[in-house]
């Protein structure tokens, strides 16, 4: 896909990994269209974009709001060709630890927020019988690890969603697409774990989001359906699949060090 003109709607817009990608895709003459709940933030992207592109508050907990956001931008741009969902958080901590109303929120961030922007698109991308729904997952999502039980559930579940609407929309001109990066060179880690030890422990696996944001818009051009992020770790999911539980023994120490 040539991004050249393209419509490209981002959730998580603010800071990260929705920011550079949305950096990027104005550069290849795409028009983003920036999400998130800080106004302030999003001007401060915003200012670093060199080419056309549009600015909405949304919070993707409201589904009313989400409702009205994207029909704003639909009336605004006429389409939109690329979705890319990419709010959300983790937080890491004990299962004991943890209450059930943060199990509620990130799930609700996390998983629901992809469906209500899902179902705000999908409608309109099929009556045009083209679009892409890019949904940043994780590898948590493929390998569960301790202290992110609340956190790899959302990611399964957003795994789960993706691959079964994937299977539901393929010969309706919708690709639908999964980024599964491990850790992150990002502000993530001053929720998911505040004292730092976590990143200190994975710093050599760490990833720079310039890296993971480039390989979305790759993704994005090629209208591919899943990439794995490190290299090395998709060959590693791989022989996961074939021998899990041999596979959680030989990984333990270095999924385990949060």
């Amino acid at each position: 896909m040539q991004l050249q003109d393209k419509v490209v709607v981002i959730t998580g817009a603010s800071s990260g990994i929705g920011a550079l990608t949305a950096q990027l895709l104005s550069r290849r003459g795409a028009i983003p269209v920036l999400l998130a709940r800080s106004e302030e933030k999003l001007q401060q992207v915003a200012a670093e974009l060199p080419g056309v592109f549009g600015l909405y508050v949304c919070d993707v907990r409201d589904e009313e709001m989400v409702n009205r956001v994207f029909a704003d931008i639909l009336s605004a741009y006429g389409r939109i060709d690329i979705l890319l969902n990419n709010a959300g958080y983790g937080k890491f901590a004990d299962f004991t630890e943890m209450e059930s109303a943060e199990f509620d929120d990130m799930m609700d961030v996390n998983y629901m927020g992809i469906v209500r922007c899902t179902k705000a698109a999908v409608p309109h991308m099929l009556a045009r019988g083209s679009g892409q729904i890019v949904n940043v997952a994780s590898m948590a999502g493929k390998i569960g690890s301790s202290r992110a039980v609340a956190y790899t559930a959302t990611k399964h579940a957003v795994l789960g969603f993706t691959n079964a609407l994937r299977q539901e929309l393929r010969k309706r001109g919708i690709v639908v697409s999964a980024v599964n990066p491990g850790p992150i060179a990002t502000d993530f880690f001053k929720i998911a774990d505040p004292s730092g030890s976590y990143e200190k422990n994975v710093a050599r696996m760490m990833m720079t989001p310039e890296h993971v944001a480039e390989k979305i818009v790759q993704l994005m051009e090629k209208g591919k359906e899943e990439v794995d992020l490190p290299r090395l770790a998709a060959i590693g999911i791989r022989l996961y699949g074939l021998f899990p539980r041999l596979a959680d023994k030989l990984t333990y120490n270095a999924m385990n060090r949060k």
